[in-house]
C-alpha cells in the first residue's frame, strides 16, 4: 500500500457524486482515478496500483457486486460500497462478495472521510502489530509475527478484517464480548452500531474454522450480548 499518497478509485454512474468525492479526498492528498461503471473500473484496476476502491452497486454494464467480486479474485484491496438508504439486503450481499464497508447515500463528507481513513487503517493488519507472539486455542494457531492463522494444521485464507478479528476473538477467549466491544476494537472507534458486519464476518469466518458452522464450536453467539470464543 501507498504510504504517502493512496490511490483510490470511485466508480459511480453518477458524475456529480464522484466529482464529490474526487475533490473531497484529492484536496486532503489522495491520488483519484474515476470510472462510471464495473468494467471501467476493472480496466482502471488491472493496471494500475490502486489502494482502495469505493464503488456504487447499481450501475450499467457491471454492476458493483459482480465488479467486488471479480476484484476479490484476485486481490484483498479494501472495497467500501456505496449503497441506497435502506437497502439492507444490498449490504449483506456486498459483505458476502467481499467489501469491507460501506456508505449510505446521501453522505456528508466527514463520513466518507472518517470511513476512508479507518478501510486503510485496517488494511495495514492493525491488529497484531510486530510481535513473534503466538496465540493457541486447541488446534487453532495465530501467528502474529507472520500473520498466518491455521486450524488443525491448515492455514486460512483470511482477509486483514478477518484476521484481526479473529485474533481479537482468540485473546479475549472465554469473554461475553458485545457487539460494540467488538466492533470499536477491530474496525475502529468509528465504529458501534454496525451489527450486521458481525453476523456477515462472524458467518465467514465459522465457515472457515468449524467443523459444522451451522453448530459452532468455537465463535459462539451470546443472545443481547455479542459473541464469545470459546474458552
Amino acid at each position: 500500500m501507498s504510504t504517502n499518497s493512496p490511490t483510490v478509485l470511485v466508480v459511480d454512474d453518477e458524475k456529480p457524486l464522484r466529482d464529490f468525492v474526487r475533490r473531497n479526498l484529492e484536496v486532503r492528498n489522495f491520488k483519484v482515478e474515476t470510472a462510471s461503471n464495473g468494467l471501467e473500473a476493472l480496466a482502471i484496476f488491472n493496471t494500475q496500483n490502486v489502494d482502495l476502491v469505493i464503488m456504487d452497486i447499481m450501475m450499467p454494464h457491471l454492476d458493483g457486486l459482480e465488479t467486488t467480486r471479480r476484484i476479490r479474485q484476485t486481490s484483498l484491496v479494501p472495497i467500501i460500497i456505496l449503497t441506497a438508504l435502506g437497502e439492507e439486503v444490498d449490504k449483506v450481499r456486498a459483505f458476502d462478495m467481499g467489501a469491507d464497508d460501506y456508505l449510505t447515500k446521501p453522505f456528508g463528507t466527514g463520513e466518507l472521510l472518517g470511513r476512508v481513513k479507518a478501510v486503510l487503517r485496517r488494511a495495514r493488519w492493525s491488529e497484531a502489530s510486530v510481535t513473534n507472539e503466538k496465540i493457541v486455542r486447541e488446534d487453532i494457531v495465530a501467528d502474529l509475527e507472520r500473520h498466518e492463522i491455521s486450524v488443525r494444521g491448515t492455514l486460512l485464507n483470511l482477509t486483514p478484517t478477518e484476521f484481526n478479528l479473529l485474533v481479537y476473538m482468540m485473546r479475549h477467549a472465554g469473554k461475553a464480548l458485545s457487539h460494540r466491544s467488538i466492533l470499536q476494537s477491530v474496525w475502529g472507534p468509528e465504529y458501534g452500531e454496525e451489527a450486521e458486519y458481525l453476523r456477515v464476518y462472524m458467518g465467514k469466518l465459522r465457515q472457515k474454522i468449524e467443523k459444522d458452522p451451522l453448530n459452532p464450536e468455537y465463535l459462539l453467539t451470546e443472545r443481547g450480548i455479542g459473541y464469545r470464543f470459546k474458552g
